[in-house]
């Protein structure tokens, strides 16, 4: 029950969801416990918080869609490590990880040629039909995958990119040391999706898990367009962080 401010005379009746309540709880107790910690068997919890093992479930669930919480098959559930905080900005995903304690990697699953449809003929500026890298990759932090990365270039801009690029290795830093690119500017879109049968298996998740989708799009000092991207990444285990200003 909560008493609406300056109105003494108003009172406002929240009701609460049960496993929220139980959810809530659960929080304090996970940062008694300590990350890597195991959390003690569901018929224990609900017993101890004198709730059903419905309930119990329901709070659990969520947290390990909120990332507080991890699944081990067969092993139990633990409490989890931290998030991981990527700027919104044009910086390689090397540095970022790596400044955050975290070793990154990657999986290569496809370095191929297509044609050029409308969309990326107008985010590259190239002719519909035009030669398009598309290299697709697991992004890895400490071994485990987080993202699925999706990148979009310019054959005829980028004709020595299959030569100097590792598949293992960053893109940025290939484009700048490699390539003398200069990245000047970029656009990004971020919004919530449902991961494809496909997706959910390379980044070794549910399809229930919840997903962040980035759109982006770079161009260099001069203007001219560099790459497209589609970044998918595990909701449970990323977050993002932007610096805003006037």
């Amino acid at each position: 029950m909560l008493v609406a401010p300056g109105s003494p005379d108003i009172v406002w009746r929240v009701s609460v969801p049960l496993h929220f309540a139980v959810k809530t709880r659960l929080v304090g107790l996970l940062e008694e416990l300590g990350e890597g910690a195991a959390l003690p068997p569901e018929r224990t919890l609900a017993k101890e918080f004198g709730v059903s093992r419905w309930t119990m479930r329901q709070a659990i669930r969520e947290l390990i869609a909120d990332g507080r919480l991890r699944a081990r098959q067969g092993q139990g559930t633990f409490v989890a490590t931290p998030k991981l905080i990527q700027p919104l900005a044009l910086v390689s995903y090397t540095e970022a990880l790596r400044a955050q304690g975290q070793q990154p990697g990657r999986e290569l699953v496809a370095f191929e040629e297509i044609e050029a449809d409308e969309l990326l003929s107008e985010q590259l500026g190239i002719t519909v039909g035009d030669p398009v890298y598309r290299l697709e990759r697991v992004l890895l932090a400490d071994g485990q995958p987080i993202g699925l990365e999706t990148t979009y270039m310019s054959v005829a801009r980028f004709p020595t990119l299959r030569d100097v690029l590792k598949p293992e290795g960053s893109l940025y830093r290939c484009l700048t040391d490699e390539l003398g690119v200069r990245f000047g500017e970029g656009e990004e879109l971020v919004e919530t999706v449902i991961a494809t049968p496909r997706e959910a298996d390379l980044l070794k998740a549910t399809q229930s898990l919840p997903m962040l989708l980035l759109h982006r799009t770079s161009r260099d000092t001069d203007g001219r367009p560099i790459e497209a991207v589609r970044s998918l990444y595990r909701g449970d285990r990323v977050g993002f962080r932007a610096t805003l200003r006037p």
